[in-house]
């Protein structure tokens, strides 16, 4: 979770973690030696750790960042996902990379959050000619404070964000936040909607305490599921991956391919779409039955049940050599 100084970053996170049966990891990077904005994170958070003195991107070996992601994604945690509130003055391309190449297991890259301030961005971030080169790291731009601004310029200006993002990354989505408060399925995945009844909930203390007018997510991402009860075609989902369904800011789910060196003829994989992000994973075993699901602000419903009904009736019993050499390939760069 990237922004300037002031966009609302520990506020929404503060949000995030008000999820009902959300584990979450935080990591906090605050510029300075103490860590302010640690103070400040309040909620559900089952394991925190704190870099602090300086930007995420600008230490040496990502400031301790990798021991860190280690730390949290031990198994034993159970944790749902791990969040980085990165500093203000952060680097999001760098952070990127430092995520992408952690050597830290069980890690799988979520998505870079940018928090874009609507009524000081123009003065603070883009301020030159071009665009900052920020927004091509960028998988989902949140607009925060235009409650903030004049009506008479709410739209225009909304409008201008939306043209300077595009200019360097034409796939990133928007969402306009109420109160810096999205809703968290856009963000991440939880194993439970409920807070378990064998620990502490203090995301749980804080919803009762809190009016629910400040607790409603007022704008929910679209959703479309689908089951699939038999394997699918290679090619086919290689094809949704790549060109999801219009208004697709997430798509994941678990699915089974023909695979002739398969014992049993077929293989399981987990598939993650962040984006414009593609991640494969095979499966010990297929998943019987799969599904996938698709979630986006601006999701395109009926396109979304139409590619998965598609998908789901396409033939998967003939050869699709080119097909399978470009999941394995996703596989192998997911790794």
């Amino acid at each position: 979770m990237t922004g300037y100084l002031g966009a609302g970053k520990t506020t929404l996170l503060n949000h995030l973690l008000r999820r009902p049966g959300a584990r979450i990891g935080v990591i906090i990077n605050d510029f300075g030696k103490i860590n302010v904005d640690a103070a400040l994170v309040t909620g559900q958070v089952d394991e925190a750790a704190s870099i602090s003195g300086g930007c995420l991107c600008c230490m040496p070996d990502g400031g301790g960042l990798d021991d860190a992601l280690k730390s949290l994604a031990r198994p034993k945690l159970r944790l749902d996902a791990i969040i980085i509130e990165a500093s203000g003055i952060a680097d999001p391309i760098a952070l990127a990379r430092i995520i992408h190449f952690s050597s830290a297991p069980h890690i799988r890259p979520g998505g870079i959050v940018e928090l874009v301030d609507a009524v000081e961005h123009f003065h603070s971030v883009d301020v030159s000619d071009e665009p900052p080169a920020r927004y091509a790291a960028t998988n989902l731009i949140v607009i925060t404070k235009t409650d903030l601004l004049a009506e008479s310029q709410r739209e225009a200006i909304i409008s201008r964000i939306r043209q300077r993002v595009r200019m360097r990354n034409p796939d990133a989505q928007f969402v306009i936040a109420d109160r810096e408060r999205i809703d968290s399925d856009l963000v991440f995945d939880v194993a439970s909607d409920e807070d378990p009844v064998d620990e502490l909930p203090i995301a749980q203390l804080i919803r009762d305490s809190t009016p629910e007018s400040e607790t409603h997510e007022h704008h929910h991402a679209h959703s479309v599921s689908q089951e699939l009860t038999e394997a699918v075609s290679p090619s086919a989902l290689i094809e949704l991956l790549e060109n999801p369904p219009a208004g697709a800011y997430r798509l994941k789910g678990r699915v089974a391919i023909r695979e002739r060196r398969k014992a049993n003829g077929a293989a399981g994989y987990v598939v993650n779409l962040v984006g414009r992000s593609i991640h494969i994973a095979p499966m010990a075993s297929p998943a019987r039955p799969g599904e996938l699901v698709a979630i986006g602000m601006h999701l395109d419903v009926e396109e979304a049940r139409r590619r998965f009904d598609a998908l789901a009736h396409t033939p998967a019993d003939q050869p699709d050599p080119m097909g399978l050499r470009h999941v394995h390939r996703y596989a192998r760069l997911s790794r």
